[in-house]
């Protein structure tokens, strides 16, 4: 019995060595011929193979937060397709190809380009390649006192395609709008300019408390504290206020309430330097007491735009300005329009 237990043990252990043998001889002849790599898929077809996943992977995510580094303004590449990866063993003579790889990857991208537009009154005038060359504009047009420096915008873009950009300086060149000067003078009262009047304008006490629908929207000439309100008595006046007095420092910009034509520009009476607008319709806006006039008879312009500038001229008592709101010649209460 002990007989037949060693021989069948010696020929378990023969059996074992030789399997032994036999699967170093498998794993040396597939390790002579070939090696571990990856397959690559991309959206399921594949493309080749590689022997470092982790650094073509990696290769691909620098590409898609950066772009092939040949521009600054690249904000990212959307890539829709990502590739996939199976462990697969490969013959020895096969070359892995990364470089068409990761060229397909660039085939199938789509780059956005991150710039700024600087906008004048919403409109797109000119593109600069950072947020740093954006606010250098808009800093350079407040020192140069650009008119238009109100409006200036900066928005932060992101498109496929890139814009031509400019230099600061360029953009500071295109956008700036020299400020308005004084219209024509005329003669000098209560140490405030006097202009010469050109135009037409109605400055009858004719009053409405009716709210009637003119047909545009208006803004705010300017900010400041309301001091005296429509239809208001004062000892100063012979009829009841015509308009709204609203409080600012001499010289504070006002800017057209609507765009249209002025039709009257200059020194009328109790009124001292005024603007009339005419709007159509009937509609006007009349903006009195300046100190200062940028505009004249004739001239188109257009919502938001400096006219004149604040004052204390003609029967006033401080520096501020007196709007109206006129329909076919007669006062309604501005704030029902506007403030």
């Amino acid at each position: 019995m002990l007989k037949k237990v060693l021989i069948h043990t010696r020929r378990g252990i023969k059996f074992i060595i030789l399997f032994v043998i036999a699967a170093f001889l498998i794993i040396g002849t597939i390790a002579f011929l070939y090696k571990p790599t990856y397959s690559v898929f991309i959206n399921g077809e594949q493309v080749g193979y590689t022997e470092d996943r982790t650094g073509l992977q990696h290769r691909i995510n620098d590409y898609v937060d950066e772009g092939d580094g040949t521009n600054s303004n690249v904000a990212f590449v959307q890539v829709d397709n990502l590739p996939e990866y199976k462990l697969c063993l490969l013959k020895k003579d096969i070359v892995p190809n990364d470089d068409e790889i990761f060229n397909k990857i660039k085939e199938s991208g789509v780059t956005y380009y991150r710039y700024y537009a600087i906008t004048d009154n919403q409109e797109e005038k000119t593109y600069v390649g950072t947020f740093e060359d954006a606010e250098k504009v808009v800093s350079d047009l407040k020192e140069k006192n650009s008119s238009n420096i109100e409006n200036i915008a900066i928005v932060e873009k992101y498109e496929t395609e890139l814009k031509d950009l400019v230099t600061s300086e360029e953009a500071v060149s295109k956008l700036y709008v020299e400020p308005p000067k004084p219209v024509v003078v005329a003669s000098s009262s209560k140490s405030s300019t006097k202009y010469a009047a050109t135009g037409t304008v109605n400055t009858k006490g004719t009053t409405s408390s009716a709210k009637t629908n003119i047909g545009i929207s208006l803004i705010r000439p300017i900010s400041g504290v309301i001091t005296s309100r429509f239809g208001a008595s004062s000892s100063i006046r012979r009829s009841s206020h015509t308009g709204l007095d609203i409080s600012a420092s001499t010289g504070t910009p006002i800017k057209a309430a609507a765009s249209g034509t002025v039709t009257f520009s200059g020194y009328k009476g109790s009124y001292g330097n005024m603007i009339v607008i005419t709007h159509g319709n009937g509609v006007q806006t009349y903006y009195a007491h300046c100190s200062k006039l940028y505009v004249g008879t004739g001239t188109q312009v257009s919502q938001g735009q400096t006219i004149a500038a604040v004052g204390s001229t003609g029967n006033s008592t401080g520096p501020h300005l007196h709007l109206e709101v006129r329909v076919n010649g007669v006062a309604y209460n501005p704030q029902n329009y506007v403030y």
